[in-house]
């Protein structure tokens, strides 16, 4: 049986901790971002660790 390929949207959106967390970007990067303040800004720029329900899902698409 051949071997599974990764999701290649997923292995651009997605990374695996050392402990095996999935980590993603946080949303709302995108665009408006004069109206936004700087503190929200920061806080919206940093990674965030994602939902175990979701996380196990992403994990199976990135062959983990």
């Amino acid at each position: 049986m051949p071997k599974q390929k990764t999701h290649s949207g997923a292995k651009k959106r997605f990374k695996l901790t050392g402990s095996g967390k999935v980590m993603k970007q946080g949303a709302g990067m995108r665009h408006n971002l004069e109206k936004k303040s700087s503190e929200l800004t920061r806080r919206l720029n940093r990674e965030v660790v994602l939902a175990p329900q979701d996380a196990k899902t992403i994990k199976r698409l990135l062959g983990k």
